[in-house]
């Protein structure tokens, strides 16, 4: 894809700065993504709208390459039950999973659970 390369350049150029939290807090939201993973195509705009989000929150949430791993792209259809990205998967502590799709409420949930 030819735009792909100029969609990653905006991407960087336009990287928002993250929020800095007390180290302590910081450290909490780290081990609550744990239980977090993006499955993801690198130049979906979708994508990477989410990807700015998880910037600006300073989420270290895993990214899961669903376009060129075919095993996160099976997993994704097995697990959500389609083949569409962005999709966050949300683990709890028993092993139960529920999967997110749509960037605006991706961006929603993570804001509703770690924005100041």
């Amino acid at each position: 894809m030819v735009i792909g390369p100029f969609m990653l350049l905006w991407e960087f150029v336009t990287r928002p700065r993250g929020l800095v939290r007390p180290p302590a807090l910081q450290q909490q939201v780290d081990q609550a993504c744990r239980s977090l993973a993006l499955y993801q195509f690198k130049t979906c705009p979708f994508c990477i709208k989410v990807r700015q989000e998880l910037r600006r929150l300073s989420l270290d949430i895993e990214c899961l390459d669903a376009q060129h791993d075919q095993g996160n792209r099976d997993d994704l259809e097995r697990g959500g039950g389609r083949v569409m990205v962005p999709c966050l998967k949300i683990s709890d502590a028993s092993g139960a999973s529920q999967w997110l799709y749509e960037s605006g409420k991706i961006i929603e949930y993570l804001r509703g659970r770690f924005a100041p």
